[in-house]
């Protein structure tokens, strides 16, 4: 397939060229056949990325306290690194896509093959997207019109919050691409509408659909034309769809309108409020939310769990439908609002318009390719890099490259001089981008063929984590070295899978390394830590303290079923780590979370799990998202002979009462990724002993799903 991609730092824009997406449970497989160029959102994306990293600063000030607080407690070197990655990374654009469905995940109804749908689909020839955020088209809708649903369901989404009725007066502030949606929709709710905007082309469209209008660019004031307007009795409503830094469109909605007014803001605008505006008026003012209820709601969206219609009426699908049932019946004209038409592959022309002609509405991509050209599952990177790989060193292929395969695992496989073949992802897109900064011989998005490649002899696993042990188990029955990212498995029955997986392929004589991504064992400092403990010799003492940052109850790693919790999928880290610096096997578990409250979420991520050892050695892990984030994320503490260490964010160590060592400091914060692969890909090379045995990832794979069952009991 082929797709738009915004370069975030540097302002390109391209179309490049990955494998496409194949069909998963709830989700829908679309050959486009049009897709609309959001004008406002886009232009101001493009624009973004062609800022400076001082502009962009400025535009985004809520950002640079993140990456303040982030400079305090992880080192000023690896906060630039994160902020480099995250601009680095290309974003898709669009999200107005019109197409034929292709192919249809299990789960889904409702939808038949070869039927026109719209969907919040990128700008790509191939897109994948979940059942309810796509709905059918009706036959008397062509495909142009139709790609306006999603941008047209902002508006209603607008509207549906004001709550307007027959005879009431609104005004519209922009009359851009959305805008001008909006005022048909206020006009087909019985309403008088005033439009105010600085381009009079935009206006003249506004008058066509039945507004007043007003252009402040001309000396018009809107606060006293919404006053005329409304006969001097104040609107009853207004509708912000402009894209702004300044609050003036804000500060004008409350001065024309009157007491109990209802005030919407749909697009972006400075929001310094003047109090007496709204207190002597007692006016609504509300922030409306992308399409409608559902939005960024992981159970609708991704899940496929639709709001009851008894409960939630409008829901985004619903909004699509509403929307495409008013262009079936002509009470929605978007034909006018069509400005420019380019051939997909002529894109990048076209967004140089959208940068160039401030006046462009609708700006509509058109896709002719050939539909069996568009579904490849395998692009070539760089064939020349298979000619020169050596058979006696590792051949790498991926699964996987989200945020932390392509920061961390992927530039350290890469540094330990790893052989890079092949790299898998679900959506392809991932995949071109980051396997062809790293090397990559090709991107692929199925996982079998990657499997079946003789040449691979080593597979990285970087998904989510309810696919570990799934891909684990088929990699080592493949005769694969297998490194995989925690958690090893987030179910017992999935750990017997991979165990007798694993027992199997040694029995048989393969000496395959099964490796866990437990990296903070082999951080330097924890190292050191390591070799002075190693010279007491009584029961040790352990305080590890987790300060984790909240994540919404409702995010993937939560999830029992998806994530395991953040126990199974982060604090095992911790479990992993108390078990190598005790030296002994795990004896006993004792765990405790937070009690269940209204202001505390019942998730078990602010929990306390207590260990203790065959030597006598025991530990607490404290691990809360409850804390400040200025504090440090990581402290561990080890009290041993009357000797104390103390670990704080792997950058400070220091030693209490240790002869000859007091303190061991970095510049730059080490978790030991770069050690932990390194080590791993050295066995698999020379063949030595995988650097965490096998016994020890299944002991803290078992303990740690005991300590999230006992937690979940409570």
């Amino acid at each position: 397939m082929k797709q738009i991609l915004q370069d975030m730092a540097k302002g390109k824009t391209t179309v490049t060229q990955a494998p496409a997406p194949e069909a998963s449970p709830g989700n829908l497989i679309i050959n486009t056949r049009v897709s609309l160029i959001s004008a406002g959102t886009e232009r101001m994306l493009v624009g973004f990325g062609k800022a400076s990293y001082l502009e962009k600063a400025r535009q985004q000030p809520e950002k640079v306290r993140m990456v303040l607080e982030k400079v305090q407690t992880d080192g000023l070197a690896t906060t630039i690194e994160a902020v480099q990655s995250k601009l680095a990374q290309p974003l898709p654009l669009g999200y107005c896509n019109v197409g034929v469905v292709n192919e249809i995940g299990a789960g889904v109804t409702g939808f038949k093959l070869g039927e026109r749908v719209v969907s919040n689909g990128a700008h790509a020839d191939v897109v994948k997207v979940p059942r309810n955020l796509c709905a059918l088209i009706p036959d008397n809708v062509d495909d142009i019109s139709a790609s306006f649903t999603v941008v047209a369901s902002i508006g209603l989404q607008g509207i549906r919050l004001a709550q307007p009725t027959l005879g009431e007066t609104f005004v519209v502030i922009g009359a851009g691409l959305i805008g001008l949606l909006a005022v048909q929709l206020l006009r087909a709710h019985g309403c008088r509408v005033l439009a105010v905007d600085f381009d009079d082309s935009k206006l003249m469209l506004a008058r066509q659909f039945g507004a007043s209008v007003c252009n402040p660019g001309k000396g018009e004031d809107p606060v006293a034309a919404g006053m005329a307007f409304s006969r001097g009795q104040g609107v009853d409503g207004v509708i912000i769809t402009a894209s702004t830094k300044s609050s003036d469109p804000v500060t004008q909605a409350a001065r024309m309108s009157r007491k109990r007014a209802r005030i919407i803001l749909v697009g972006v605008t400075g929001l310094e409020l003047n109090r007496a505006d709204f207190y002597e008026k007692e006016l609504s003012f509300q922030v409306s939310c992308s399409y409608g209820p559902g939005r960024y709601d992981p159970a609708y969206e991704d899940q496929g769990n639709d709001y009851p219609i008894g409960f939630v009426r409008w829901t985004e699908q619903r909004n699509f439908e509403a929307v495409l049932d008013m262009m079936s019946s002509g009470q929605l004209n978007v034909a006018s609002l069509v400005t420019h038409r380019f051939a997909f592959e002529d894109a990048v022309d076209a967004y140089q318009l959208l940068t160039d002609d401030k006046s462009a509405l609708g700006i509509v991509l058109q896709y002719e390719s050939n539909d069996a050209e568009r579904h490849i599952t395998r692009v070539v990177l760089d064939d020349s890099r298979a000619l020169s790989f050596s058979s006696s060193k590792p051949v790498v292929g991926f699964i996987g490259a989200g945020n932390y395969a392509s920061r961390i695992l992927i530039p350290a496989f890469k540094a330990a001089g790893a052989q890079f073949h092949t790299i898998v992802t679900a959506g392809g897109l991932n995949g071109v981008i980051h396997g062809s900064k790293a090397g990559f011989v090709e991107a692929s998005t199925d996982v079998a063929v990657m499997l079946d490649e003789p040449t691979i002899n080593t597979v990285v696993i970087v998904t989510r984590h309810d696919s570990h042990a799934r891909f684990v188990e088929q990699a080592l029955v493949a005769g694969k070295h297998v490194f995989v990212e925690k958690p090893l498995a987030i179910q017992p029955a999935e750990l017997r899978v991979v165990e007798e997986a694993y027992g199997k392929a040694h029995s048989n004589g393969l000496k395959l390394h099964l490796m866990v991504g437990f990296n903070r064992r082999f951080s330097p400092q924890i190292q050191k830590m390591k070799t002075l403990l190693s010279a007491v010799k009584e029961p040790k003492s352990f305080i590890m303290t987790m300060n984790a940052g909240a994540i919404p109850a409702n995010h993937w790693t939560q999830d029992p079923l998806t994530g395991g919790g953040r126990i199974i999928g982060e604090a095992c880290h911790f479990i992993d780590l108390m078990r190598f610096l005790a030296g002994s096997k795990i004896t006993s578990i004792q765990a405790q979370r937070m009690g269940d409250c209204d202001a505390v979420a019942v998730v078990e991520d602010k929990a306390s799990i207590t260990l203790g050892f065959e030597d006598g050695s025991f530990g607490t892990i404290h691990y809360f998202a409850n804390g400040a984030s200025s504090f440090p994320k990581e402290r561990v503490e080890v009290f041993a002979a009357g000797r104390v260490l103390q670990l704080d964010n792997f950058r400070k160590l220091k030693g209490f009462g240790w002869p000859g060592f007091s303190k061991l400091n970095l510049w730059k914060q080490n978790k030991g990724q770069n050690e932990c692969v390194a080590a791993f890909l050295a066995a698999v090379e020379n063949g030595g002993l995988t650097p965490i045995p096998a016994q020890e990832i299944f002991e803290v794979a078992r303990v740690t799903m005991e300590v999230a069952r006992i937690l979940r009991d409570q």
